[in-house]
């Protein structure tokens, strides 16, 4: 992902890359993070949840660059240090940077709202490649986030992470998710409503990183200027202004 964003920035008019870093073997970073911080007007960053933290921690204490952010599997100790330093500087935050991925998650939420529960079951499919280190993936945790909001619940009050040996009928009104990883496989996901007498599924594939990195590099764009806050793709599509 650095490379595909690195590559994008040189071909999009109106932005360039002064500066760029990554973590050492041991987990310390260097003087290129405090270069990128003193040079840069937004830094964006798809490492680990840990390390975007760190990474919020420290321009915070600058008060000065914006963050664009595309780890998944925050905790609720990192998301706390992301809500924090957005005190103090704007953060574009997703766990999917592609246009396409976030209307579908307009698209669930109305499904969800419109399709009754006690009828339509959902289930949320994703598919990796062999790298991706946690699972299901964040896409897949918006998309179920998307269908409970649809339907007015909790999605850690109804999600159903897995199923293993006896595990008796279906609960109405949970939300499943299923996951497979292997190969270079880049991004698929799906949310299927299951009725007894018909079944709908939305889905999205993605082809090539480079969908991630141009989203990413609109957010770069859009939060330069924006003050402290903690927003998401939809702020940036101007979705939620259309609301």
């Amino acid at each position: 992902m650095g490379r595909a964003v690195s590559q994008v920035v040189r071909e999009r008019e109106g932005a360039e890359v002064c500066a760029l870093f990554d973590r050492s073997e041991d987990g310390v970073v260097g003087d290129a993070r405090e270069d990128a911080l003193e040079l840069a007007d937004v830094v964006i960053d798809f490492t680990s949840p840990q390390s975007s933290a760190d990474l919020a921690y420290a321009a915070a204490k600058k008060g000065r660059v914006a963050l664009v952010i595309g780890a998944t599997g925050f905790t609720p100790h990192t998301e706390d240090i992301l809500r924090k330093a957005a005190e103090r500087i704007a953060i574009v935050k997703s766990g999917n940077f592609s246009l396409g991925v976030n209307v579908m998650l307009g698209l669930v939420r109305q499904a969800a709202k419109a399709l009754p529960a006690a009828q339509y079951d959902i289930e949320v499919t994703e598919a990796h490649h062999r790298r991706k280190v946690d699972a299901p993936s964040g896409t897949a945790l918006m998309l179920g986030e998307a269908a409970a909001s649809g339907r007015d619940v909790k999605l850690d009050d109804v999600a159903v992470r897995s199923r293993d040996g006896i595990t008796g009928p279906r609960l109405e009104s949970t939300i499943g998710f299923s996951v497979l990883r292997g190969g270079g496989i880049v991004g698929e996901h799906s949310v299927v409503f299951a009725a007894e007498d018909e079944i709908i599924t939305l889905a999205h594939s993605a082809r090539d990183r480079a969908l991630f990195a141009r989203g990413a590099v609109a957010a770069a764009l859009w939060v330069a200027d924006k003050p402290p806050g903690l927003y998401d793709m939809m702020d940036v599509l101007g979705f939620k202004a259309d609301a």
